[in-house]
C-alpha cells in the first residue's frame, strides 16, 4: 500500500508524495473545508500513524490517501452551482441542519458524488425551509 511522505499546496491543489516518490494532486474543491481553510490551518496538519491519511485537528477534517487515487475532477452541477452562487450559506451547518454528513453533501457539492433523486429533494426541501425562515424575519 502506498503510503504519504510529503504534502503540499498550490495553486488551489493540494498535492501529496508517497514514499516511491509519485505526486498526486486535487483541487481543494473537493475538500470544501480545506478550500475555505486559511494558509496558517492548512499547514497545521498531521500524517497519521500508518501514513495513510492526514488530519486537520483544528480544522475537523482527514483525508486518506485513496482520495488522491481518482482522476476525475469535480463535475459542475445544480446543487453545486447554488451553493456557488451563494457562499454566504454555511454548507457544514446547512448539512447537520438537514441531516446529511457535511464531506457527503461537500461531495455533493463539488460533483465527486451524485445524490440520488430522494437525496436531491431533501437538500431542496432543506433550502425551501431555509428561505421560509428568512422571508419571515422581521426587525421592529
Amino acid at each position: 500500500m502506498k503510503t504519504i511522505e510529503k504534502i503540499r499546496f498550490s495553486k488551489g491543489r493540494i498535492f501529496i508524495e508517497t514514499e516511491e516518490g509519485k505526486v498526486f494532486s486535487r483541487p481543494l474543491e473537493a475538500f470544501p473545508i480545506l478550500k475555505n481553510a486559511t494558509e496558517a490551518e492548512l499547514l497545521n496538519f498531521k500524517i497519521g500513524k500508518f501514513k495513510d491519511d492526514i488530519r486537520w485537528e483544528n480544522l475537523d477534517e482527514d483525508i486518506h490517501i485513496s482520495s488522491f487515487f481518482s482522476d476525475e475532477e469535480p463535475k459542475s452541477n445544480p446543487i453545486g452551482d447554488f451553493f456557488s452562487m451563494h457562499p454566504q450559506i454555511n454548507v457544514s451547518s446547512f448539512a447537520k441542519q438537514i441531516g446529511i454528513n457535511k464531506s457527503l453533501m461537500a461531495k455533493y457539492i463539488y460533483g465527486i458524488k451524485t445524490p440520488s433523486e430522494k437525496r436531491k429533494k431533501e437538500i431542496q426541501e432543506g433550502l425551501h425551509n431555509l428561505a421560509k425562515q428568512l422571508s419571515c424575519v422581521e426587525f421592529a
